[in-house]
């Protein structure tokens, strides 16, 4: 067996159209186009984003603002879901960046930023990129460390 003898499977042999081969092919005259318009013509291509003469929704659209490119986005955790993985054994009191991907809590290129929805009842030791003023207080009232990389 070599490529000479190959076959493509049954469903893949479909017949191409022969258009404008006359009338006795079924697609003869009009070669499948109808009668007479625009998409009859040769040369007609219709854009994916013409809407008939309608103002196109490029154009509907206002456009405002920019998107800085620079900007760096966190991943956000509050204090309450850090407690409530602690009480269910999915993290310990000490806790790393790497601590949190395994936890499900953060992808391995994110960065984090603890934030201070909800109360703390144990004392950690955790480890984040950033962290809100009041997430820190509330780590530090509990008697914990908070330590930004």
């Amino acid at each position: 067996m070599d490529l000479s003898n190959l076959k493509a499977p049954a469903p893949n042999q479909k017949n191409t159209k022969r258009v404008g081969r006359g009338q006795g092919s079924g697609r003869g005259e009009q070669s499948g186009r109808g009668h007479n318009g625009q998409k009859s013509r040769s040369g007609y291509k219709r854009r994916p984003w013409f809407e008939g003469g309608q103002m196109p929704l490029q154009r509907r659209i206002p456009k405002f603002g920019f998107t800085n490119i620079n900007r760096s986005e966190y991943r956000p955790i509050n204090v309450h879901t850090i407690g409530e993985f602690i009480e269910a054994g999915k993290l310990e009191t000490t806790i790393t960046l790497e601590d949190l991907v395994n936890a499900g809590l953060a992808g391995k290129n994110d960065k984090v930023k603890l934030l201070a929805r909800g109360e703390l009842d144990q004392k950690i030791e955790i480890e984040v990129h950033a962290a809100s003023k009041s997430a820190q207080e509330k780590v530090e009232n509990a008697g914990g460390t908070l330590t930004i990389v």
